[in-house]
């Protein structure tokens, strides 16, 4: 079986240990989020923090994330302190008996949405992308110079529609959603601060950022081998350009080139179905088949495209999407989860450490108690939602396991 853990952002989150040991996860997958991007986790705190999860009868399974600075990412100012800082991360968490490090490289933002509380046909709320409401802040509230040139006259005309019927309340919700930092996010600007930071990418281009991305796993892949750490890498979320900025992992070409440029077992990917199920380009199952064995990290979860006519809005690639039920949506969740649960065969019968593959329910709806009003939840990391999330997920992975060996027999 797959190792069931569940995200857990520290001692403040709404979502109690005691919770998630309910909720029948074994492992745990948190960061140190109060310590600031770049800087070093020291041993004493990791210590601190695993402590704390195993008196609660709990594993530390996977660090997500040690964020990496933006610095790094454009390789200015002090960026060799920050890659030491964060070989230095690794190493200490080694030494605390954690194996396991995702993180992602996408440029300014992290995940991005533009709804927090979108109604779904069942009564619950749940997470969304929408394109044209997006391209509104884009255009008309950030007003990024060189903005109208990626959209097509009709494009801006929707857009400027869609501003217009908003209230002054709901754009600044929008704004806040796009800007202000989701839960595990790596940083929380003002409208300014987003400027500027979008400036410091004026000449980093695709290419580019590949190039950075590669050049820093050159640095931290022989760390994590000699101390036997496992790096994941998350994808892009949404898995395609926005803001003029570029989006270097959102395909199973992009992992693919990510796993050549630095050939180590070391080097591995986060796969989460999520995002890679955004594009309709990827073949998820296909991608578990011919990558699997640098899967070092699984995220569970399925997202639907927009079948209003917007799917295909906005630049080459983009679609509007929402978060759908587990087990529901445009991901093949059966035979992606019946294809992870043999890649685990495949590294049982090569002899391969590496067994147990974590993986966790992710963006689970807003439902039922957590519903009520003035119930402090965070957006895509209810208690009930991903419950129900990992009640499907384990009941799918008992059935297809039970399946597989009764084939075998």
């Amino acid at each position: 079986m797959l190792e069931e853990t569940w995200r857990w952002f520290g001692p403040k989150d709404p979502v109690s240990l005691a919770d998630v040991r309910q909720a029948g996860a074994t492992g745990i997958v948190t960061a140190l989020h109060h310590i600031r991007n770049g800087e070093v986790w020291p041993l004493e705190e990791i210590q601190h923090r695993k402590a704390l999860i195993e008196q609660n009868g709990l594993t530390w399974s996977v660090v997500e994330s040690i964020p990496v600075h933006e610095g790094i990412k454009t390789r200015t100012g002090n960026y060799r302190q920050y890659l030491d800082n964060y070989k230095e991360c690794i190493v200490n968490l080694a030494q605390a008996g954690i194996d396991t490090v995702c993180y992602n490289f996408m440029p300014v933002l992290d995940w991005t949405r533009t709804d927090l509380d979108f109604p779904m046909p069942d009564g619950s709320t749940g997470l969304r992308f929408d394109a044209v409401e997006f391209a509104a802040f884009e255009l008309y509230v950030l007003q990024r110079p060189g903005a109208e040139y990626l959209y097509t006259d009709e494009q801006q005309r929707r857009a400027r529609a869609q501003l217009d019927a908003m209230t002054d309340a709901q754009v600044k919700r929008l704004t806040r959603t796009i800007i202000a930092g989701l839960p595990g996010s790596e940083e929380s600007y003002t409208i300014e601060q987003f400027r500027e930071a979008l400036g410091m990418y004026a000449d980093v281009g695709d290419h580019e950022l590949r190039q950075n991305l590669y050049a820093f796993l050159r640095e931290i892949v022989p760390v994590a081998e000699s101390v036997g750490v496992r790096l994941a890498i998350h994808p892009d979320d949404p898995p395609y350009p926005i803001l003029g900025l570029p989006r270097v992992v959102s395909t199973e070409t992009d992992a693919r080139a990510l796993l050549a440029a630095v050939d180590s077992p070391t080097n591995g990917l986060c796969f989460c179905t999520g995002s890679y199920g955004v594009r309709p380009d990827n073949d998820l199952i296909g991608m578990v088949e011919r990558l699997g064995s640098r899967f070092h990290f699984i995220h569970l979860r399925s997202t639907e495209r927009s079948r209003d006519g917007d799917a295909a809005w906005g630049n080459p690639g983009q679609f509007s999407f929402q978060e759908a039920n587990h087990l529901e949506g445009d991901v093949p969740m059966v035979g992606v989860m019946q294809a992870l649960l043999k890649e685990q065969q495949r590294r049982q019968a090569e002899g391969r450490t590496d067994l147990r593959m974590p993986f966790r329910p992710d963006h689970g709806h807003r439902m039922l108690d957590d519903l009520t009003s003035g119930k402090r939840t965070n957006p895509g990391y209810t208690a009930i939602g991903r419950l129900r999330g990992l009640a499907e997920l384990r009941g799918l992975m008992w059935g297809l396991s039970s399946q597989i060996m009764a084939n075998k027999a």
